[in-house]
């Protein structure tokens, strides 16, 4: 699936906090859209996403943010945002989520 399939929930809920905080997760982000074949299975991959980035090493972070790792408790911080706004969206139904098609 594209980004463009989301929900505009979803797309806010990790795309816009992603980019406020560095561009190169939100590229992390991303690239996962690509693998997933619909907005649920999409979100689940976020999730496991965030937990596998807060207990990451600096060589894999470092991979991630091209050499350039951002502050750990600020990164916790957002992955923290993202996490919550995620909550939030599933907390809607399907059918109650605006989509751009």
């Amino acid at each position: 699936m594209d980004t463009d399939d989301l929900s505009r929930e979803t797309y806010q809920a990790i795309f816009i906090e992603a980019e406020k905080f560095n561009h190169d997760l939100t590229l992390r982000f991303g690239v996962l859209a690509g693998q997933c074949k619909d907005e649920h299975e999409y979100i689940d991959k976020s999730i496991k996403t965030i937990n596998y980035l807060r207990k990451a090493d600096k060589e894999f972070l470092s991979d991630i943010f091209f050499g350039d790792i951002p502050d750990l408790k600020a990164l916790n911080s957002v992955l923290d945002k993202i996490s919550n706004n995620i909550s939030k969206v599933q907390a809607i139904p399907i059918d109650k989520r605006h989509f751009d098609f």
